[in-house]
């Protein structure tokens, strides 16, 4: 009977619909969730995402047939930028352009018969998700953790809107790949800074996370300890400038000090400043450059002098206030004091514009002499030159130092953070509407929570075209309001939410999708919290990732989430590459479809070639002799697998009587031969399942076919029951195959309601041993012997050894053998 994957696949699309197959148990007992990071809709799914979402599908089928009661569900983060995009493109709008790719995507994913659940499904453009987005942007702000405040901000001259730190990319948009540039605005953020240590230590609760996301996580969080020193203007001493620094202990070392351009200072001290249109000329040029660029170690330091001085609260030193580019504001509090001598920038930086350096930590058991030195001197030491703190173990003197400064009331021991507050605003359309209303009388009021969600106006009433501001501001029907403390005219908020406020909670709501009373009911998500694996690239480490665990711990403290921490395990999987090794793209047009695969090969063949390329956390080369390969394994898998559905089920324990060991010599590989290979078969594939070494399991079955299409015993019930265990072990691979055996043989539910097999554990001890053969203790040849073959034997085969022969001039003086494992000839 030939294989025909279309004829099979169609047959079994539609059995698992009319089973319910992928439903999810209302109240499991043994519960398992499964999820894949979040499908954005800018088309059709690629390669990269058939990879992810069969390594999820896998998982599923497995679980099932573990017993699992799992949840399983699917849905599109469908705002965004690029709906926007189109439209202005295409002259249509963003939800047509949404909707039409969410359909052609639900048909792909649909079509590749992927386990979800699509009764869970969720868009974030729907009104029924982001009015529980915008309530969620309340319960923040009613915790003051939602603000608004002035600033300079990422902007993106292409996408014309802002963009968070964690969506500049090398000084470049995440989305489009322009240079970012630098504006002043009035924007919302929320204060995940709020809950920086406590994202940083709950990384230790995370043993299942890979360790390269919880080291970029802990790099993006970036603690640092020290203490925050307040210096003051010179000739006005309510001009504060904080500082913070891990090393108080070079505070009399201080020589300027450096402010960033971008740094709200700056504006308000400018008409004070003697040369102002000098430092306005060099702001404007340093703003053109990316933080990149500006924190690059080996660019040339520069800066201009502000004319106005800073004094040092410890030594009343007075020194130069500078603007310098190396300082950024997003950096600590944006200010630094410099210590030329013991900061390798801040010495460039003063050789370059001839700035005193002071020495005030000297090496052990040694004096700096700063004519002669060429680089700073960063390491501990004794300090010097540094009033009551002299002679100070440079270390001790961190402590001490921050002490001291706490007492007089200028400083005090601090803990500083790399991460910014999280910038929500963004001036575009397609996204959820910020629930505000601007009052004249009453200021900022939110929106009352019965009157969610704050819908945004028809897209005809709206010009897409970006002009630096929110298409929203130019809807006088949206914007136009009454405020809801005052009952007068006032105006809505014109910014939407970033996508990523979206995707911080989705995960939540898919417990309880359908619920229009509550964002979710605690008693749905504590069935099913936390995600027991969570699938994705490892390109949301520092965004997504982040942002979602702060939204859960936020819910958590509200009562409202039963859990802290969203997923217990996180698995990264590898891109996919094309045959030359470049990365997959429409613009090369080496893009491999998933449609032109289940119409070319089909869609067990494409999994199984996805699995066999390699571990699902490396990258993969494609190799369409690798397809060819999975094609011919599955041809011959369906082949022997009928043949052997015609087999009677008989007494396999009489059958495993014949055996070349235990009777016919002429009959090489026997019913006894075939019952270990499928155990052994079982054992591993099973090993390789729990570790995901998905490529080396399939690799094991297609040594076992290797095995059982050479044997002379295919006619025996042990040959049915190989082929029926090999059905189940496959299933997860390519599950239209599997069903269409199993029910062959007999089956009439789902092989995924089946029991995974377990193996005989007599059945795969090892028959053969290799034992080592020495001379005079020297490796000579290796010898395949059967377990516990007499020790004459053994050593009688060793001397045939041809390679061993020739050392064997005489008898041995003495023969050494250890059972099962070592021959060694003394001569």
């Amino acid at each position: 009977m030939k294989y025909s994957h279309k004829e099979i696949e169609a047959r079994w699309l539609k059995r698992w619909d009319d089973w319910n197959l992928y439903d999810t148990q209302a109240n499991p007992k043994r519960k398992f969730y499964q999820l894949e990071m979040f499908l954005y809709t800018s088309g059709d799914i690629h390669i990269g995402h058939f990879r992810n979402y069969i390594i999820g599908d896998f998982v599923w089928r497995y679980k099932r047939m573990h017993g699992y009661d799992l949840i399983h569900p699917f849905g599109f983060d469908a705002f965004g930028l690029p709906a926007e995009e189109a439209a202005i493109k295409r002259k249509e709008s963003p939800r047509k352009w949404t909707e039409a790719n969410i359909q052609k995507a639900t048909e792909t994913i649909k079509k590749l018969g992927i386990s979800y659940d699509w009764s869970r499904e969720v868009r974030t453009c729907n009104p029924d998700y982001y009015r529980w987005t915008q309530w969620l942007f309340l319960k923040l702000y009613e915790k003051d953790l939602a603000y608004r405040d002035t600033g300079l901000v990422n902007w993106c001259p292409s996408c014309n809107t802002v963009l968070a730190n964690e969506q500049v990319i090398s000084g470049k948009c995440w989305r489009c790949d322009s240079e970012v540039e630098k504006r002043e605005l009035v924007q919302w953020y929320f204060k995940i800074t709020d809950y920086a240590q406590r994202l940083l230590d709950n990384l230790d609760k995370l043993p299942e996370w890979p360790e390269p996301i919880k080291i970029m996580q802990r790099n993006w969080i970036g603690r640092s300890e020290g203490a925050e020193l307040v210096f003051e203007l010179e000739d006005d001493a309510e001009v504060k400038l904080p500082i913070f620094t891990t090393r108080p202990d070079t505070v009399y070392g201080v020589t300027y000090m450096a402010i960033a351009p971008e740094h709200k200072l700056v504006s308000k001290l400018i008409d004070r400043m003697p040369n102002k249109d000098t430092v306005i000329a060099y702001r404007n040029k340093a703003l053109a450059k990316s933080e990149i660029e500006r924190l690059t170690e080996d660019r040339e330091k520069d800066g201009v002098d502000t004319g106005l001085r800073v004094r040092n609260p410890f030594s009343g030193d007075k020194v130069a206030l500078w603007v310098a580019d190396y300082v950024l504001a997003s950096y600590g509090t944006g200010i630094v004091m410099a210590v030329p001598a013991h900061d390798q920038r801040d010495f460039e930086f003063a050789q370059k514009y001839d700035i005193p350096v002071k020495v005030v930590i000297n090496p052990p058991g040694a004096e700096l002499d700063v004519r002669k030195m060429d680089e700073a001197y960063v390491d501990p030491g004794v300090m010097t030159e540094s009033g009551p703190f002299d002679g100070t173990d440079s270390e001790v003197g961190i402590k001490n130092v921050a002490e001291y400064a706490a007492q007089k009331g200028f400083g005090k021991p601090a803990v500083s953070f790399r991460l910014r507050d999280w910038l929500i605003s963004r001036q575009r359309y397609w996204g959820a509407p910020i629930p505000m209303i601007h009052c004249p009388r009453c200021g900022m009021v939110p929106v009352p929570a019965d009157e969610l969600p704050v819908l945004l106006p028809d897209e005809s009433r709206v010009d897409f075209v970006p002009k630096g501001r929110s298409p929203l501001s130019s809807v006088p029907e949206f914007m136009n309001t009454k405020c809801p403390k005052c009952g007068e005219d006032a105006q809505r908020d014109a910014d939407t939410m970033d996508t990523f406020v979206d995707s911080a909670w989705y995960h939540l709501r898919y417990v309880d999708n359908k619920n229009s009373g509550e964002i979710f009911r605690k008693s749905e998500a504590r069935k099913w919290l936390p995600i027991d694996l969570y699938i994705g690239g490892d390109e949301h480490a520092t965004g997504h990732l982040i942002y979602f665990r702060f939204i859960t711990m936020f819910l958590y403290d509200i009562g409202v989430s039963p859990v802290e921490e969203p997923v217990t395990k996180l698995f990264n999987h590898g891109m996919v590459f094309d045959e030359a090794g470049d990365v997959m793209s429409k613009s090369k047009g080496n893009v491999v479809s998933p449609r032109d695969l289940m119409e070319r090969i089909g869609i067990d063949a494409a999994r199984v070639a996805m699995f066999f390329f390699a571990p699902p956390d490396r990258e993969v080369l494609w190799s369409e002799e690798n397809v060819k390969g999975s094609t011919r394994f599955l041809e011959r898998v369906y082949a022997e697998g009928m043949a052997a559905t015609k087999i009677e089920a008989g007494d396999v324990g009489a059958d495993l009587q014949v055996s070349p060991v235990k009777g016919r010599a002429d009959l090489k590989i026997g019913p006894y031969e075939i019952y270990k290979a499928i155990h052994k078969t079982i054992k591993q594939v099973s090993l390789d399942a729990e570790q995901m070494s998905y490529n080396t399991a399939v690799a094991r079955m297609m040594e076992f076919m290797n095995l059982y299409a050479n044997s002379e015993a295919k006619n025996s019930s042990v040959a049915r029951f190989a082929m029926e265990r090999l059905t189940q072990l496959l299933a997860p691979f390519a599950p239209f195959i599997a069903e269409e055996l199993w029910e062959a043989f007999g089956h009439t539910e789902s092989v995924f309601r089946s029991s995974w097999p377990d193996y005989d554990a007599d059945a795969v001890v090892e028959d053969m041993v290799t034992v080592i053969v020495q001379v005079n203790g020297r490796l000579r040849g290796r010898l395949e012997v059967h377990k516990d073959t007499p020790g004459d034997e053994v050593i009688a085969r060793a001397k045939e050894i041809e390679a061993v022969k020739g050392y064997l001039v005489a008898e041995p003086k003495k023969t050494i053998y250890v059972p099962d494992k070592l021959v060694n000839f003394v001569i």
